[in-house]
């Protein structure tokens, strides 16, 4: 009877315990779940060193042990890799060696002091094929990311065969938030947030919402002097985009409120001979929130698509 007493005890302790973590830290019990579904997935996480400071990486190789087309996945702001995740396991069972990095001030990747811009990131997105040693790949990019990739493309032709780009920043547009956008500090900035991101935003609970301002606010010294520098305007890719070499797709969520349809469409003007596919019913977040018909215009037109 004093064994069966003293395991029930234990037990109660490590379920208290347990329980107290989540309470106060559910994001992290989110993440070490979330790491542990990927890792089951098949996706690995890595780290390599670039001149510019260690990036993490998650990685998936193509199924059924063939070499896969490469193909790079680049975030967007105050984002990590693992965004990609809903659509990681598809691209890789449909042939694609996947590659999705953290980039520098994001994720697990490090923090250096420096001048977070677009400019730095796609010097930090060449660094990592660099060190992958990949010669050339399909390249993806979502929001932020979008437009680093683009700047990529354009400044490196020869390294991107095709390009995708998801719910894109990159050409000029009136946005409807102000630089503080990404960086609230209360549950009503976090509430603003979650509207411009999705057009039907989960009621989270108090504690987790606590939890992901407390999160939001430690990423503001990256996030926000990147936003500022991109609100100046000064490297919109409007006037470039008609000379892009490599074949592009738009996919944009029909019911974006950050960056609207409006600016897909002109995206999709401005740059000849690309395509633009809208999600229903999805807003900034489709290639997350909808992976479904985001993975089948996706594969679609990159088995497709023949690299100019």
């Amino acid at each position: 009877m004093k064994t069966l007493l003293r395991i029930f005890v234990v037990l109660l302790v490590l379920a208290l315990g347990a329980g107290a973590i989540f309470y106060l830290h559910p994001l992290w019990v989110n993440d070490q779940m979330m790491y542990l579904r990927l890792w089951r997935g098949g996706i690995q996480s890595k780290y390599v060193d670039l001149p510019t400071g260690r990036v993490h990486y998650d990685e998936v190789a193509a199924a059924a042990g063939t070499a896969g087309t490469p193909l790079l996945l680049i975030h967007g702001l105050g984002a990590r890799a693992e965004d990609w995740a809903n659509l990681m396991p598809g691209l890789a069972a449909n042939g694609f060696h996947v590659y999705a990095p953290d980039l520098l001030g994001y994720g697990r990747s490090a923090r250096p002091s420096v001048h977070y811009s677009v400019a730095f990131e796609e010097s930090v997105v060449l660094q990592f094929m660099q060190a992958m040693h990949l010669e050339r790949a399909d390249v993806g990019g979502w929001s932020m990311g979008g437009w680093i990739v683009l700047r990529f493309a354009l400044d490196h032709p020869e390294r991107v065969d095709r390009l995708v780009v998801y719910d894109s920043a990159g050409i000029y547009f009136v946005p409807g938030f102000g630089v503080d956008l990404f960086t609230p500090t209360d549950v009503a900035g976090l509430d603003r947030l979650q509207q411009k991101l999705t057009p039907h935003p989960q009621k989270l609970p108090e504690f987790v919402v606590h939890d992901a301002v407390r999160r939001l606010e430690k990423n503001a010294p990256v996030v926000g002097p990147a936003l500022a520098d991109m609100m100046t305007g000064r490297d919109v890719l409007d006037g470039q985009l008609g000379g892009l070499k490599p074949p592009l797709l738009i996919v944009w969520g029909a019911e974006d409120q950050l960056i609207p349809v409006a600016v897909a469409e002109k995206m999709h003007e401005l740059t000849p001979g690309s395509q633009l596919e809208l999600v229903p019913s999805c807003g900034h977040l489709a290639a997350s929130q909808c992976p479904e018909p985001v993975l089948e215009d996706t594969v679609r037109f990159l088995r497709d698509a023949q690299p100019r």
